[in-house]
């Protein structure tokens, strides 16, 4: 018995242990190892567990006729993080591994370039850092596609993946490269069918050979340094049907050839420096949908085969130099779309045939030279969502079924010569929130059907010659935030009920014969900004009831009012608000009243007065004293005693201490002024610069458009690139020269390009110089909760209409 123990210990104790070997040996093994070592919040992995088949583990594909072997593995958008797992190496069957949108950091792993099965590899949208290793250009004998987009990459840009000859998806966007230019050989890919490389630091010239792609059908190195000219070669690229190369520094005239690729739909060649004339085949490619060249330096005539273009849906040319007409009834062969020659030189008429095949939605051909009448057929354009029409020589009365497009949300027609009247019709425009009319030779009265547009938010219709009453339905606006009637010849009294308008920001009703009283109820429009109701024939006294508003700017000069001015308005902040009122007096008013009684009271008052500032002066200098002592207490202990009991909190290291800020809070470095306080630039060493508030713990509105400058540009105020500038300063400079996409964060400008622009352009108006133009800080909330935020990154950027 015991010599049969003996045999049979050992024999058990192997059958027990040959499953472990076996599992921990196996691609199952490798998995487990490889969840040991990621962390997953989420459990995605949790079903990988031993117990159960290993074809029946989420997010794992067994090789065919096989129960052992991984063929695939799709562990995307899972939370995953930690280090690439050297197991997954190991999985010599694995033909796809996909790792895109999770956590995962650390160098590249340089051993899947030895997996001799691997076809599809994606580890996009990670952290992954380091440069590219050398063993992917000389592994990977089977790769067909190789995504590493949105990582850390660093190091030259990884030219020696040119020897891997079997891909057809080869996508790097969106990684910090060291400048580098893109390989001469780049057109040994002969297999290739995407490219994608925005984003990659990319300078010098597109190589010539990248001609010989002719399976290439998807080209993307837009935001980049590129320069010189597009080759000619590019002609040659005949499966071609998407190119974008936007936002480089590509110059030269754009090369023939682009319209005898059949299978191009789309292009994209924006925001660059290209000069000349468009080549005349450049819109004869029959399968042609999408041009977008604006924001270069073009010149000359829109070539004749634009008229001829068939399946054309989208043309955005603005921000060029291009002159005369359209061609002959353009819009007539395609199915236009979305229309921007904005900021050219164009003139002639505006075509009739623009919305002929009943698609348009977006007709923006402002700050051109066109002339004569809006086309009636576009008044029978349905479908436009945004028609912007100003700054032409536009000149006749306006359709009336233009007025009443149901789907438009923005009219703008101003610094034109239009006139007639404005039709009834646009009572129908109910989408309509931006009207403006301004600056044109309207006449008549403004239609009371103005009343039924609910969603109107601004209302601009002066420098006309409108006549009559202001519509009483115009109170029923509930949303409007900007109404200026201002420089007409209206005339009866400011409608009753104009209290209700209590999102209204600015009101500008100046300029015109209004009468009767400015009334009290303006005053329950608590978010007003700003009032002008000078040049008018206005009676009675000033409100009382107006001194509960918050008015940065108030203008009632040059009316008939009459009566005492109410106390806050003899401040001087308003010694320009009541010129031309001869009726008005500052105090006592002399009718009826004994000379005697009026200079005693005089007397009283002036007392009075001289009364409270001397009780002001003796506190503000008590005050001061007292702050003076702590000031001078603190600066020596900051001085003399290394335990400073200063506190301060930074978002990011700074090189400066306490007595640095202390001495730096001079009036010479004064850069914003606020409501709430002061902001300084703290001068504390070559190019470093701080911002601190004086005096007041409250926020101010200049402070807060700084640090929403600092997020849209992702630069502190003390980065060196900023220079001896503060950071205002310097995106106010970058805008002025190079435009506003210069400023904005490059990291991730491309997911959120058109929110970036909105914030930006919010932050501008914090931090205007003047503290009287900038928004009331509940106008700023309520602008940036307008914004609308997008969470996940484009594969191709959706471009809003820069006009």
């Amino acid at each position: 018995m015991a010599a049969l123990r003996r045999f049979l210990l050992p024999l058990v104790a192997l059958l027990v242990l040959l499953p472990l070997r076996t599992v921990t040996s196996s691609d199952a093994g490798h998995l487990l190892a490889a969840k040991h070592e990621l962390s997953d919040p989420a459990g995605a992995l949790s079903g990988w567990d031993a117990s159960q088949p290993l074809c029946a583990w989420p997010h794992v594909t067994c090789a065919r006729k096989s129960t052992t072997a991984v063929a695939e593995l799709y562990i995307y958008n899972l939370s995953i993080a930690g280090v690439f797992p050297s197991s997954l190496c190991s999985l010599r069957s694995l033909r796809r591994l996909n790792l895109a949108g999770n956590d995962i950091a650390g160098p590249l792993p340089a051993c899947l370039a030895d997996l001799p099965a691997l076809s599809d590899l994606d580890l996009s949208g990670n952290d992954f850092s380091g440069e590219v290793p050398a063993a992917y250009g000389a592994g990977f004998r089977s790769l067909v596609e190789l995504k590493m987009v949105q990582n850390s990459l660093s190091g030259d840009f990884p030219a020696f993946l040119t020897n891997l000859t079997t891909l057809k998806v080869l996508q790097l966007a969106y990684n910090p490269f060291t400048p580098s230019t893109l390989p001469e050989n780049l057109g040994d890919l002969a297999n290739l069918r995407q490219l994608y490389l925005a984003s990659c630091n990319l300078t010098g010239k597109i190589p010539s050979s990248i001609g010989n792609l002719g399976n290439l059908g998807n080209l993307d190195l837009s935001f980049n340094r590129l320069s010189g000219e597009i080759p000619a070669s590019v002609g040659n690229l005949s499966s071609l049907f998407q190119m974008e190369a936007y936002s480089n520094q590509l110059s030269g005239r754009i090369p023939e050839g682009l319209g005898s690729l059949k299978m191009l739909r789309n292009i994209d060649i924006s925001m660059n420096l290209f000069t000349g004339e468009l080549p005349e085949d450049m819109f004869a490619g029959p399968s042609l949908e999408s041009v977008h060249i604006y924001q270069n330096q073009l010149t000359g005539r829109l070539p004749a085969s634009l008229g001829t273009a068939r399946r054309l849906t989208d043309l955005r040319m603005f921000g060029n130099q291009i002159e005369g007409p359209f061609p002959p009834e353009f819009g007539k062969n395609c199915p236009l779309e979305f229309l921007d020659m904005s900021a050219n030189r164009m003139s002639g008429p505006i075509p009739p045939t623009l919305c002929a095949s009943g698609n348009l939605t977006h007709l923006l051909l402002l700050g051109n030279r066109f002339e004569g009448a809006i086309p009636a057929e576009l008044g029978q354009c349905r479908t436009l969502l945004r028609i912007r029409l100003f700054n032409n020589s536009l000149s006749g009365p306006v359709p009336p079924e233009f007025w009443g497009l149901p789907n438009v949300s923005m009219l703008e027609l101003r610094s034109n010569a239009l006139s007639g009247t404005v039709d009834p019709a646009i009572g129908g425009a109910k989408n309509l929130s931006n009207l403006q009319i301004q600056g044109n030779r309207f006449t008549g009265v403004l239609p009371a059907e103005l009343g039924n547009l609910s969603n109107l938010q601004e209302l601009v219709a002066s420098d006309n010659s409108f006549s009559g009453r202001m519509p009483p339905s115009l109170v029923q606006l509930s949303q409007l935030n900007l109404l200026d009637l201002s420089n007409n010849s209206l005339s009866g009294e400011i409608p009753r009920g104009i209290g209700r308008l209590r999102a209204l920001i600015r009101l500008n009703l100046s300029h015109n014969h209004l009468t009767g009283i400015v009334p009290p109820e303006i005053s329950q429009i608590h978010q007003m900004n700003a009032m002008d109701l000078s040049s008018n024939e206005l009676s009675g006294g000033v409100p009382m009831q107006l001194q509960s508003l918050q008015l940065n700017d108030l203008n009632l000069s040059y009316n008939k009012l009459s009566g005492p001015l109410p106390l806050l308005f003899t401040a001087s902040r308003y010694q320009q608000s009541f010129l031309g009122n001869p009726g008005l007096c500052y105090g006592l008013c002399t009718n009826n009243v004994d000379p005697d009684a009026i200079r005693r009271a005089r007397i009283n008052m002036a007392a009075s007065i001289l009364s409270a500032a001397a009780i002001i002066l003796l506190i503000a200098l008590a005050w001061f004293t007292y702050k003076y002592r702590i000031y001078k207490k603190r600066a020596a202990e900051i001085d003399y005693d290394k335990s400073s009991t200063w506190v301060l909190t930074s978002f990011h290291r700074v090189e400066f201490n306490e007595r640095d800020i202390v001495n730096s809070l001079d009036e010479s470095n004064v850069i914003g002024k606020g409501a709430a306080g002061k902001v300084y630039r703290s001068v504390v060493g070559p190019r470093k610069y701080a911002y601190t508030l004086h005096v007041t713990e409250k926020s101010d509105v200049f402070s807060f458009g700084v640090v929403i400058l600092e997020l849209v540009t992702g630069k502190s105020p003390m980065a060196p690139e900023i220079g001896e500038k503060d950071l205002v300063a310097w995106v106010c400079d970058n805008i002025d020269q190079n435009g506003a996409e210069s400023v904005l964060d490059q990291k991730i400008v491309d997911q959120f390009k058109n929110q970036m622009r909105k914030v930006l352009n919010i932050g501008l108006l914090c931090v205007n110089k003047s503290p009287n133009n900038r928004p009331p800080m509940r106008s700023v909330v309520k602008l940036l909760l307008e914004v609308q935020g997008q969470n996940k990154p484009k594969a191709k950027k959706e471009e809003a209409p820069a006009f």
